[in-house]
This record gives structure tokens, C-alpha cells and sequence, in this order.
């Protein structure tokens, strides 16, 4: 039988959180990781991150700058009596520099399951036209062109 057991969330820096990853410590104190991978499949890079229980629509902001992608989220604590928690919520940000050859007028964004996954076309050039907003798209699966 599993049975969670409570801890004191009182404590600064939760010491069960260290032995999550190797890295734990290294995050500032009070951030929220957001997960993240990355990949290539037809000729897309692709970046797929951890973000459940989200709106896409009110939560979530994902914008391009520089070749660097940045994903901006927010868990909001709902208002519940409840004995225990170990959900995270508040503000987090995930920046990921993009590979050379990344065409940004062509990312794309889906959130689905949880999972936000944004696309790009990889091209023999690239092309950077400032910074922009990528607007997400809801149940919809990129699709290789």
C-alpha cells in the first residue's frame, strides 16, 4: 500500500525537492522548473514541456526573440481546504536557445494532455525578425509539412 506522507512545507528549500534531480540544487530558490525536451523529426525542431493543468489561453505566453524561445506560465492556487498539496503553482519561465537554421516565422505551438510542444522549420538559413508571439493553439498536434 502507498500512502503519501505529509511534510512541512515551512522549510525554505524542501529537501526531498534536492534528490529529484542531480541539478535541483543549482535552481534558484522559489523557482518552478518548467520540464522540458527537444528534438528533431522532419525537418522541425522541436521542443515539447511539462506544463499540466494550464489554460493556454489565460496562462500561457510563448514568445521568440533572438533565437530564443521563451515560455512564460502560470499555475494559479485555487481556493480548497485540503489536508495536503505537493502541486506547484506561481510563475514559471523556461527559456531554450534555438539551433541555427530555425525559420521563427514558421513556430508553432500546441497544448494538449498538458503538454505544450512547439515547432519550428529547420532551413538552410535562418531568419530573424525581432520578437514575436506565438499564439497556441488547443488539442491540435503540429503535423511535419
Amino acid at each position: 500500500m502507498t500512502m503519501l506522507t505529509r511534510r512541512d512545507s515551512r522549510l525554505p528549500l524542501d529537501v526531498f525537492e534536492l534528490l529529484e534531480t542531480p541539478w535541483a540544487m543549482l535552481r534558484p530558490v522559489g523557482g518552478h522548473p518548467v520540464r522540458v525536451e527537444d528534438y528533431v523529426e522532419d525537418g522541425r525542431y522541436i521542443v515539447r514541456a511539462e506544463l499540466p493543468g494550464l489554460d493556454p489561453e489565460k496562462d500561457l505566453e510563448v514568445t521568440v526573440s533572438k533565437s530564443i524561445l521563451t515560455i512564460k506560465a502560470e499555475r494559479r492556487e485555487e481556493n480548497r481546504r485540503r489536508h495536503h498539496s505537493e502541486f506547484r503553482y506561481g510563475s514559471f519561465v523556461r527559456s531554450v536557445a534555438l539551433p541555427e537554421g530555425i525559420d521563427e516565422a514558421t513556430v508553432e505551438a500546441v497544448y494538449d494532455n498538458g503538454i505544450l510542444e512547439v515547432s519550428a522549420a529547420l532551413t538552410d538559413k535562418a531568419d530573424d525578425k525581432g520578437s514575436h508571439a506565438i499564439p497556441v493553439r488547443l488539442n491540435q498536434h503540429i503535423k511535419p509539412t
